[in-house]
């Protein structure tokens, strides 16, 4: 959904990328390399869970120090944190669930807590939830403090969906995927809260994208299309590295985000 204003206010140093189609192609296909690359350094590699969390969020807290300093937006800065967060949610949450028990319910509930809780403070200090306006160190902090939080929720809730409740990875993804449609058609056709809607979609995107990964990448004995996460990981990966190279070389010839308050 691309999330406009009416105010015609250029904001050159906002942080983020406007919302296009391609942002939520990106968005969704960081997801599924978040799920699937996490699966590969937990199992294939045998790092394990407390490795590969390790691992990750140093290369998190790297990407994140440089996205920070960035004086305006940068396509390839933005999306490898991204990536990087993708993978580090659904560390968070794989490490609750195995190695200290704690039900996928249960966590769906307390991420969706702290993701409420970080909106509140957010707006509290700011007066905006805006992903038009992050134009300030604290701003950003909120902004990925939230963008960790959604996905380590998606995560949760994929997994409680599709294993938890037993209805499997394809429909797992039918579900999130009509989700996202009724949240588009709200946007559009009934005009609900622009910001509202994008944080909804964005949450939903995780379990989506988590879910294609799933049913790309598992065995077909449990429900997979039996590419395993190796192909499954190069093959969005490679897709990511192509867009974010084409955002690269194209946006100098963009306009301005415009601010929305």
């Amino acid at each position: 959904m691309n999330i406009l204003t009416n105010q015609t206010t250029p904001n050159w140093r906002n942080k983020v990328p406007e919302i296009t189609l391609l942002f939520w192609i990106i968005k969704m296909m960081s997801t599924t390399v978040g799920e699937t690359a996490a699966d590969f350094l937990n199992a294939d590699l045998h790092f394990g869970l407390i490795g590969t969390s390790n691992v990750m969020g140093v290369l998190l807290i790297i990407s994140l120090f440089f996205q920070i300093r960035a004086k305006s937006y940068s396509p390839p800065l933005y999306w490898i944190s991204v990536v990087f967060i993708s993978v580090f949610g659904t560390l968070i949450t794989d490490n609750l669930s195995d190695n200290l028990g704690v039900p996928l319910a249960g966590s769906t509930c307390a991420f969706a807590t702290a993701l409420i809780a970080t909106f509140a403070i957010w707006y509290a200090e700011e007066k905006t939830l805006s992903i038009h306006s992050i134009d300030s160190v604290k701003r950003e902090l909120f902004y990925w403090t939230a963008i960790l939080f959604t996905f380590a929720l998606g995560t949760a809730a994929g997994d409680w969906a599709a294993e938890g409740l037993n209805i499997g990875y394809t429909n797992a993804a039918l579900l999130f995927g009509g989700l996202i449609a009724a949240t588009a058609i709200s946007y559009y056709a009934f005009e609900i809260n622009a910001v509202a809607c994008f944080w909804i979609a964005y949450v939903l995107t995780r379990p989506f994208g988590a879910s294609c990964g799933d049913l790309l990448s598992q065995p077909i004995s449990n429900g997979g299309m039996g590419m395993g996460t190796v192909s499954t990981s190069i093959l969005f990966l490679a897709t990511i590295i192509g867009l974010v190279t084409y955002l690269t070389f194209t946006q100098k010839n963009q306009t301005p985000n415009l601010e929305e308050k």
